[in-house]
């Protein structure tokens, strides 16, 4: 199973908000998922990110892999 740590879209058109999941890369980009770690609000100026580290930090350590976008997230916030 591969797992990927990921983005997942939620708020209104025009208006997005995401939440900071721990899914399989074979569900869709808004379906199941097997953990929220975090949420992120690129609305707000600055960008509000609230990651939990040891939730982080423990997944990558199981072998999960964040995407891009959260890879970067997760170096601003001095994660990994």
């Amino acid at each position: 199973m591969a797992v990927k740590i990921r983005l997942r879209r939620m708020g209104a058109k025009k208006a997005p908000f995401y939440r900071v999941v721990v899914a399989d890369s074979r569900f869709p980009r808004d379906g199941r998922f097997i953990e929220e770690i975090g949420t992120y609000d690129p609305t707000k100026e600055p960008a509000v990110v609230a990651i939990d580290a040891e939730k982080a930090k423990a997944w990558i350590a199981n072998g999960a892999q964040p995407t891009d976008t959260v890879k970067v997230l997760l170096k601003k916030n001095n994660i990994i």
